[in-house]
């Protein structure tokens, strides 16, 4: 009862209390799906938002905070730190 809308939309919905809802995203990005496998960290960083961004915008929400789960075989803190910046 706490999921108003589930997996097939741009974002899932949670409701809080007094009647607020939560909009929820994640996206994946692949390597040498949806981006060179070697690119520029900061562009790259740049694009993960904007693809959760946009699905907030397409539901209407206004964005509060980002989360973002990485798998990563290897990086230095070089790469992650100009990731970041993005």
């Amino acid at each position: 009862e706490e999921v108003v809308l589930g997996i097939g939309d741009d974002c899932a919905l949670l409701a809080l209390p007094l009647g607020e809802q939560l909009a929820i995203s994640t996206d994946t990005l692949v390597a040498d799906v949806h981006f060179p496998a070697v690119c520029d960290p900061f562009l790259l960083g740049q694009r993960a938002l904007a693809v959760s961004a946009s699905d907030l915008a397409a539901m209407g929400a206004r964005p509060v905070a980002f989360t973002l789960a990485l798998t990563l075989p290897h990086v230095d803190a070089d790469w992650l730190q100009r990731f970041a910046h993005g």
